[in-house]
């Protein structure tokens, strides 16, 4: 393509006119055929001129050289105007115009005077000129070159084809400078491509965006490739007439726009190619940037924040204190810590499409980045257990101080219980609280020694000293040791207190148990008295029953004994524990002289219990005899009489105490019952006393009635004797007679 000095753009008012164009039609010769429609307005010679001028400029030098066709539309103007044009073409294109063709009205002009002018103005002017009617202008130029205008078939939008022009004018200049200046920034990096200092200074930015550049051109090469280029939408010759050749044989803009194209995407991707390793290096010093800033921090203010915070704190306040002041750091070295997330993913997404070089330096950047973050999460969370040990320990020592007050509150208290019960639940209480404070003091070495193995085992600081000295550190552990030791004084003085509390405490459930046990032996000494009294009545119906109901008195005697003398023992204790305890309000003076008094009638009555049942013995015991022996004598037979009727006058006696009032032992009947059993015995023996003597009358009668029966039975023995004899002797006989016969018999055998 020709150099275009003359832009469309520049002269768009002119061209809108539509003074002359170019309409794409092509004569038998195929020279181009431009077409100049005059108007019945004054023509303007210098825009023609221009329109002229700029149109002779897009075509090549080769279709320049078939030269053109030139076509005067003359119909609508005057005659001397169309001379003025056609002179006008000598001097703008006289090499160029094969013919010019002027389109006359058809009734206007003298044809010889025009055609006397031209043909005298031949040989000067350089070209044939013909006057022409447009119906006969096919003698010339085929239909299908000619415009609708001139009867024929070539479709021609003439700002259709301004438009296009305007384009292809835009994109040829813009891809040419962007051409350029890609060229330059893609030889400059050359240059600078071994120096990465310099790299950044060479990032310009082309004047325009390569993207729509591109996109123009192959929007324009596509409209070209449709033959739509210039108003001509192609096809055939006419009828006998060559065939028309394609846009880009006669413009040469389909071929220019994709050379432009074919350089412009080669210097895009070099261009391309050149900011992704400019981004790329750009983008590792930024990273190399962020990640010194974020290492800088880290060890140097975040560091020093950190090593100042030390202290443990004297209380549970303090302690809080410093928590929120270390939750203020975490929150400082979060945002930081969100920086190191970021860029560790943009240093991974680097690394898998990295270069070796980059990806050596990308990882000991990540890997100096991870270090140092890791070390600084490390202080912090080492920090943070500390101090969570150190609340959890003041917590601790705070709660137990609370129990050791309370504790000894209830120590300095006075102790004015109504009974061993509440006794019993002050102690139960007061030994609940010991063992709850004991379990705190336990709770608290336990936190005490996690705090300092926490302490020790916090993570160091690496190829420095930290500014805390050692001091700071050994005044915590000492804080955290007198802490626990002075818990341990004060619950050592607090279980001193609650054993002597413990003492009178357990001194004053005994005074109340021995009390109540005293007045429990007085009541079970009243119950066995009334007990004695009413139902220990009967006498036994023999020695036998009155011996073992002796013996059970006894032992009844003995546990009201026991009980009396357990009674005692209580009484004297509660004495002394009245004494220990400075007690002189106690209300159990009168339980001694009641216990003496019952166990005095207990004594009356058991004695005259005793004496009646040994009374009963020896009766049944007489009367037993007197009863079973067959012989008896007269004395034991007074002797059961002797025993029996003082029994019988004991029984209605009643029992005598010490105070003067008296008490029977049982009811009436009882008492008549058992009367009545001695008398029935004293009957027996009565009885036993008559037959003794109906015995001794007829004693003498018997014995003589006794000989009598001795004589005869000595004469019936002797009966009896000789019969025996006789009856021996018949027994020999019979002997004798078996014996003959059984020789006999043998005898016969052996014949």
């Amino acid at each position: 393509m020709s150099n275009v000095t003359v832009e469309a753009t520049n002269m768009l008012p002119i061209l809108k006119k539509k003074l002359a164009f170019l309409s794409g039609g092509k004569d038998r010769r195929s020279g181009l055929i431009l077409t100049i429609p005059l108007s019945s307005d004054q023509t303007s010679m210098e825009e023609l001129s221009a329109t002229l001028d700029y149109l002779l400029s897009i075509p090549s030098e080769k279709c320049k050289a078939r030269g053109f066709t030139v076509i005067v539309d003359g119909r609508k103007s005057q005659w001397n105007i169309v001379k003025t044009v056609v002179l006008m073409l000598q001097n703008v294109i006289p090499a160029e115009v094969s013919l010019v063709c002027v389109v006359k009205p058809d009734e206007f002009w003298d044809k010889k005077v025009t055609h006397f002018c031209f043909w005298k103005e031949k040989d000067r002017l350089g070209f044939e000129v013909i006057l022409v009617s447009a119906n006969k202008l096919t003698r010339y130029i085929e239909p299908c070159q000619l415009t609708d205008d001139f009867g024929g078939s070539l479709d021609y939008d003439h700002n259709d084809w301004l438009n296009k022009r305007l384009v292809f004018e835009k994109f040829t200049k813009e891809s040419t400078s962007l051409l350029d200046e890609l060229s330059i920034i893609n030889d400059s990096d050359k240059n600078s491509a071994m120096d990465k200092e310099k790299s950044a200074d060479c990032a310009l930015l082309p004047s325009f965006d390569p993207e729509t550049v591109l996109q123009t051109g192959h929007e324009l090469l596509s409209e070209l490739q449709q033959r739509r280029f210039n108003g001509s939408e192609g096809g055939g010759g006419g009828q006998g007439g060559p065939a028309w050749c394609p846009m880009e044989e006669e413009l040469l803009a389909q071929p220019q726009v994709m050379k432009l194209l074919d350089s412009l995407r080669e210097q895009y991707t070099r261009y391309q190619e050149l900011c992704r390793q400019r981004n790329k290096r750009t983008q590792l010093d930024e990273i190399h940037a962020k990640v010194m800033q974020v290492v800088t921090w880290l060890q140097g203010p975040g560091s020093e924040l950190l090593k100042t915070q030390q202290a443990i704190g004297d209380s549970m306040r303090a302690a809080q204190a410093l928590q929120q002041k270390h939750e203020e750091i975490e929150s400082q070295h979060s945002e930081w810590f969100a920086v190191y997330v970021e860029l560790n993913q943009q240093i991974a997404a680097l690394l898998s499409a990295g270069e070796e070089e980059e990806v050596v330096e990308l990882k000991a950047l990540q890997q100096q980045l991870s270090d140092v973050c890791y070390q600084q999460a490390a202080q912090l969370e080492g920090r943070q257990n500390v101090l969570q040990a150190a609340q959890g320990f003041h917590s601790t020592t705070q709660e137990l101080s609370q129990l050791l007050d309370g504790l000894l509150g209830m120590l300095c208290a006075d102790v004015a219980p109504a009974d061993g019960a509440s006794i019993q639940q002050n102690l139960k209480l007061l030994e609940e609280k010991l063992q709850t404070v004991e379990a705190g003091l336990a709770s608290l070495r336990q936190k005490g020694a996690l705090l300092m193995e926490q302490m020790c085992t916090q993570p160091s600081w690496p190829l420095e000293e930290t500014e805390s000295p050692p001091g700071e550190q050994q005044d915590n552990v000492q804080h955290i040791q007198a802490v626990m030791e002075e818990m341990q004084l004060r619950k050592q003085r607090c279980e001193d207190m609650v054993d002597v509390r413990r003492l009178k405490m357990l001194q004053m459930v005994q005074l109340f148990k021995c009390e109540e046990d005293a007045l429990q032996a007085v009541e079970w000494l009243g119950e066995l008295l009334d007990a004695l009294l009413k139902t220990h009545v009967r006498l036994g119906d023999d020695s036998q029953e009155t011996r073992t109901m002796l013996d059970k008195h006894r032992k009844f005697v003995d546990v009201a004994q026991s009980t009396y003398d357990y009674g005692r023992q209580l009484l004297q204790a509660t004495v002394v524990l009245c004494q220990s305890l400075r007690c002189t309000t106690r209300s159990s003076g009168d339980t001694l002289p009641r216990l003496n008094r019952v166990w005095k009638q207990f004594s009356v009555s058991a004695e005259e219990r005793q004496q009646r049942l040994e009374l009963a013995l020896n009766f049944h015991t007489a009367a037993e005899r007197v009863l079973q022996q067959e012989c008896v004598d007269p004395e034991s037979l007074d002797e059961v009489d002797s025993s029996g009727k003082p029994l019988l006058d004991r029984l209605t006696m009643p029992v005598i105490f010490p105070d003067g009032t008296e008490q029977f032992f049982g009811s009436p009947s009882d008492t008549a019952a058992a009367a009545e059993g001695v008398r029935e015995r004293l009957l027996l023996v009565e009885e036993r006393r008559l037959q003794l003597q109906e015995m001794r009358l007829h004693n003498d009668e018997e014995e003589e009635e006794e000989e009598e029966v001795r004589s005869g039975q000595e004469t019936r023995l002797d009966v009896i004797g000789e019969e025996l004899s006789e009856k021996e002797d018949q027994d020999e006989e019979e002997e004798e007679a078996g014996q003959q016969d059984e020789d006999l018999e043998r005898a016969t055998q052996d014949c």
